[in-house]
């Protein structure tokens, strides 16, 4: 594995088995063609498919390919924060192992990346193939909606697929924080950036990984990470609510004393209190979110474990984070 590579590429993998060979094909085609010194470093995120033993095989031959073998499913994010601290190219290239963002752009990152002097070329989706009306549609609400409330820019319909310079990478690396939202520290360090447009693809081969309750997780993970704008929401529909209250009583009196209107029973309480109830379980549900992640980062505990490395020239066992 060679020291001070131009190029590294991080791939993380979870139970990919199907699609990494023609992963590790084309993208060992699209470099060779370019005549650069690089790395590829595949993170095996716990995979239980095979994927392990496959990944094992190209590290151990004489290839520019590094494992980072995690001790369990550390999710994505973390596997992302493994491969950024263990890249030493001069740029670092991040690509999902599934193809839907292609290989083939890399040459054209590079270029740019040269040409126009930046830190930081990031891929924007102009079309996504192989997903459903349903999900386009709640990308498309949920990228807007995470840009309005952050306090910076987060741009819209990007993903992870991006090239980053040595000193974009260096200064992820100083992010010490234990819920980790990529797409959200990406943005957050800044660095000129450009854009390049492109239109994504299918899934080559193999099931999507992400279902809707882990990217309405993911979605929450964003939002709480980047902006304390729930708290407000929770602030305000607290004043609203108590407002609301205040009129209602005094208009419940106002009838009695001038109308002799008897108060309205039964109904009218359980509807107020079935209100009033909902309201306090959804502000306590935002603050327990907060809370959370406080009651997370306070314990410290590493975001990843590293069971071992492989590449060409050695077998390691560790426990690096």
């Amino acid at each position: 594995m060679l020291k001070n590579p131009e190029l590294s590429i991080i791939i993380p993998a979870y139970n990919e088995r199907n699609v990494l060979p023609i992963c590790y094909s084309k993208v060992f085609y699209v470099m060779e063609k370019l005549e650069k010194t690089y790395e590829i470093i595949f993170i095996d995120d716990g995979s239980k498919d095979g994927s392990a033993d496959y990944l094992a095989g190209l590290a151990k031959q004489n290839n520019p390919v590094k494992v980072i073998y995690l001790s369990r499913n550390f999710g994505k994010e973390a596997a992302l924060t493994a491969g950024i601290e263990y890249a030493s190219g001069d740029a670092v290239v991040i690509l999902d192992a599934d193809l839907q963002d292609p290989p083939e752009l890399i040459p054209d990152m590079l270029k740019t990346w040269k040409e126009k002097n930046v830190d930081v070329v990031l891929m924007r989706r102009r079309t996504r193939a192989g997903e459903t009306a349903t999900k386009r549609l709640t990308a498309f609400l949920y990228y807007r909606l995470l840009n309005n409330l952050s306090d910076f820019d987060i741009m819209n319909d990007t993903g992870d697929f991006r090239l980053m310079s040595r000193r974009a990478v260096d200064a992820l690396k100083q992010l010490p924080e234990r819920n980790r939202y990529m797409k959200g520290l990406f943005s957050w360090i800044g660095m000129d950036t450009t854009i390049i447009e492109y239109d994504r693809k299918a899934r080559v081969a193999g099931e999507v990984q992400n279902n809707y309750p882990s990217l309405f997780r993911l979605a929450v993970q964003g939002i709480t990470s980047f902006s304390v704008a729930p708290l407000r929401l929770a602030m305000i529909i607290g004043v609203i609510v108590a407002g609301f209250g205040t009129i209602f009583g005094l208009w419940i009196i106002f009838k009695a004393l001038l109308f002799g209107d008897p108060v309205q029973g039964y109904p009218s309480t359980i509807a107020i209190i079935t209100f009033l109830g909902g309201t306090q379980l959804f502000t306590i549900g935002i603050l327990g979110e907060y809370v959370g992640k406080i009651y997370i980062e306070s314990k410290q505990r590493p975001n990843y474990l590293i069971k071992k490395i492989l590449d060409s020239e050695c077998e390691k066992s560790s426990n690096s984070t």
